[in-house]
């Protein structure tokens, strides 16, 4: 064995790792850039889901672009009015929030009362049943029942009840709008958060058709139309449409729609509160 040789090629690597490691030094004082320790306080602050709501790539370029002022300190939508707050404390600035709007879904149609078509069987995704022969549902308008939304909310303000109906959480919905983006028959529809008189059917059938295929859809009876002092509710291609600049929430839809396709909805908050009142109240003797 030629010691020598071994001894010449361990110079040699070792000069090169020399040589190498100095190249990386001046490179790294170089090239060095200065990381605003706001980035990371900002970006701390923001959701973190990656949504892409915003319209930026994720959560780290959208903290970046906060802080070289080249968008604003309410960048992210899916948090809301709490995370603009705190993003503008870590900026020193103010801010005022205009409250958005809290989505809903225009269908309220379960396994209990929307009868099925054919029984779907495939990836939890509505997109792929709707490409299957309109998945399971018999409903042609109606909501599939799948993940789509929910997996797209980056809040988790999204329920699926025990009877596949979707709820939306309005006490933690942000009104982002990727649920709105994201379902493929465009049942969700970003609203007034202040508003609690909605309907709750999108079908375009006929009364008896639709009727037949769901029993709390919109039968186009007019009853609504007819009540409202206010011309605020009116029914078209077979289903109630409200207008919510002239709605007064007087409720008296909801009295007299005989299918409940047109509903009072409450934050969850307020339900648990009621609940909790009624179960505190003694019953009567």
């Amino acid at each position: 064995m030629d010691w020598s040789l071994i001894f010449k090629a361990v110079l040699a690597l070792g000069g090169l790792a020399i040589v190498f490691g100095v190249l990386l030094a001046v490179a790294s004082v170089k090239f060095h850039v200065e990381i605003d320790p706001r980035v990371d306080e900002v970006l701390d602050a923001l959701v973190g889901s990656n949504c892409g709501a915003c319209g930026f790539p994720g959560c780290l370029p959208a903290a970046e672009a906060v802080v070289k002022g080249k968008a604003p300190v309410d960048v992210c939508v899916a948090g809301g009015k709490a995370v603009a707050e705190a993003v503008a404390k870590i900026m020193g600035v103010e801010v005022t929030v205009t409250e958005r709007g809290v989505a809903h879904v225009h269908c309220r149609g379960g396994l209990s009362e929307s009868i099925p078509n054919a029984i779907y069987q495939g990836i939890d995704s509505c997109a792929a049943a709707e490409k299957i022969a309109g998945g399971g549902k018999a409903c042609k308008y109606g909501c599939l029942g799948l993940g789509t939304c929910k997996a797209v909310c980056p809040v988790n303000a999204i329920i699926i009840d025990e009877d596949h109906r979707r709820v939306v959480n309005r006490d933690k919905c942000t009104g982002c709008g990727l649920c709105v983006e994201a379902c493929p028959r465009h049942l969700i529809e970003i609203v007034p958060r202040k508003q609690i008189i909605l309907v709750k059917c999108s079908s375009k059938d006929k009364g008896s058709v639709a009727k037949k295929i769901c029993t709390v859809s919109c039968i186009a009876c007019k009853k609504c139309e007819k009540v409202c002092k206010y011309d605020a509710i009116h029914v078209r291609k077979n289903r109630a449409w409200i207008d919510y600049d002239k709605c007064t929430q007087c409720g008296k839809c909801v009295e007299v729609c005989p299918t409940t396709a047109v509903v009072k909805v409450t934050a969850i908050r307020e339900r648990k509160s009621r609940e909790k009142a009624s179960e505190s109240t003694p019953a009567p003797v």
